[in-house]
């Protein structure tokens, strides 16, 4: 970027940081969306939940199929899934 883009362009430069600090956080969110190791981790919390009875086993089927739907995305990847859609 040269000086004479830099000076015209400044007044934009807080839009550019917000929309670099929205992209940031957008790939943190799909990273954990999709990490293995915190869908498990919340699986285990579901179980916990449900050893303490703070929710019903209907409640405890629906959010563990849910997860477990996730989970399967997640290891067959996104061109399977595309298909499937179609």
């Amino acid at each position: 970027m040269g000086l004479i883009t830099g000076l015209l362009t400044l007044p934009i430069a807080p839009v550019r940081g917000v929309i670099w600090v929205a992209e940031k956080l957008h790939d943190t969110a799909e990273r954990e969306l999709h990490d293995p190791a915190v869908l498990r981790a919340q699986l285990a919390v579901l179980n916990q939940e449900l050893e303490a009875g703070d929710i019903t086993p209907d409640e405890f089927e629906r959010e563990e199929e849910r997860l477990l739907d996730r989970l399967h995305a997640v290891r067959v990847g996104p061109a399977h899934n595309d298909r499937d859609r179609r």
